[in-house]
C-alpha cells in the first residue's frame, strides 16, 4: 500500500480548544473513493476539491488503485500537496473461494462493497465512500460524526419524487457511510460475501451490484438512513429539493439527457 507523506494544516489552532474539541478537529475524515477511466478520473479530481473546499478538518482519501492510470497516479501525490490532503492507495487480491464477476464494472462494484473489512488497515474506525462523480457541497466531518445508531452502515433512503420512476426501486450508493469497527465486530464483511456468493451466481442477479446486495442483506447487516439530503440525483430527485443538497451525485438525467458537466458548472 503507498501511501503519501502526511499533510499538517497550519489554519488549526490547538491551544484554542478543549481536549475533546482538539482531538475531534485534528482527527481525519477518510473518504473513499474508486474510478476507472479518464472521465471518471477528472470527475475524482473536481470531487475531491469540493471535500476540501467545504471541509474544515484534515482529509485522508483512499483510492482503489486496480483501475487508476499511470497519469492519475503520478498526479495525485502532487495535488496531495497543492491542496493540503493525505491519501493512500489501496488493493485487495479477490479470494479463489469468492464467485469473481467477468465484466469490469460489476467488478468496481464489488470492490465498492464486499472487502470493506479486509481492505483498511485494522486502525482505521470509519469511511466515507464517495462516488468519484459526486459534488459534495457541504462540511463531510458532519456526516463523519454522525450517530449510527449502532449499524455498521448508512445509506439514504429510496428517493421517489420523481412520479414518472415511481415504479423502480432506486436505492443510492453514490454516498455512504461505513462504521468499520462495527462492521468488522458484527461480521457483516463475512455476511455480505455469504449471501453474494448465494445470489451472485444466477446471472440475472444483483444486476446493480453495490447496492442490491447491501438492500438484500439489510436484516442481517442493518442499514442506518442517512438524512435526505445528503445525497441528491436529477434522475429520481425533485429540483425542490437541490438548493438543499448537501451533495450531488452527477449522474445524467434520463429525462432531459443533460450531460453532467453542465450540472457541475452550476
Amino acid at each position: 500500500m503507498a501511501v503519501s507523506s502526511l499533510v499538517t494544516f497550519p489554519n488549526i489552532k490547538p491551544e484554542d480548544m478543549d481536549a475533546e474539541a482538539q482531538s475531534s478537529s485534528l482527527r481525519p475524515i477518510n473518504i473513499f473513493s474508486i474510478a476507472s477511466g479518464h472521465l471518471y478520473e477528472r470527475f475524482l479530481k473536481i470531487m475531491i476539491l469540493s471535500v476540501l473546499k467545504n471541509t474544515q478538518r484534515p482529509v485522508k482519501f483512499w483510492f482503489i488503485k486496480n483501475y487508476l492510470s499511470p497519469q492519475f497516479k503520478d498526479v495525485i501525490p502532487h495535488m496531495a500537496h497543492e491542496y493540503g490532503f493525505d491519501y493512500a492507495l489501496i488493493t485487495y487480491k479477490w479470494p479463489t473461494w469468492l464467485h469473481k464477476q467477468k465484466e469490469k464494472q460489476r467488478i468496481i462494484w464489488a470492490y465498492k462493497i464486499l472487502f470493506l473489512d479486509v481492505i483498511f488497515p485494522v486502525s482505521l474506525e470509519k469511511v466515507i465512500f464517495v462516488d468519484a462523480d459526486q459534488v459534495v457541497r457541504a462540511d463531510m466531518g458532519e456526516l463523519y460524526d454522525m450517530d449510527l445508531k449502532g449499524r455498521p452502515l448508512a445509506y439514504t433512503p429510496f428517493v421517489t419524487t420523481r412520479r414518472r420512476w415511481m415504479d423502480i426501486a432506486f436505492g443510492d450508493n453514490a454516498l455512504y457511510v461505513v462504521d468499520l469497527e462495527k462492521f468488522r465486530e458484527t461480521a457483516a464483511g463475512d455476511n455480505l460475501r455469504v449471501f453474494y456468493e448465494s445470489l451472485s451466481k444466477d446471472p440475472n442477479s444483483l444486476s446493480n451490484l453495490d447496492q442490491d446486495l447491501p438492500n438484500y442483506a439489510q436484516h442481517t447487516v442493518p442499514i442506518f438512513s442517512l438524512p435526505q439530503e445528503w445525497s441528491w440525483c436529477e434522475s429520481w430527485c425533485g429540483t425542490a429539493t437541490k438548493s438543499k443538497a448537501k451533495t450531488i451525485d452527477l449522474c445524467n438525467n434520463p429525462m432531459t439527457k443533460e450531460p453532467s458537466f453542465r450540472v457541475r458548472r452550476e
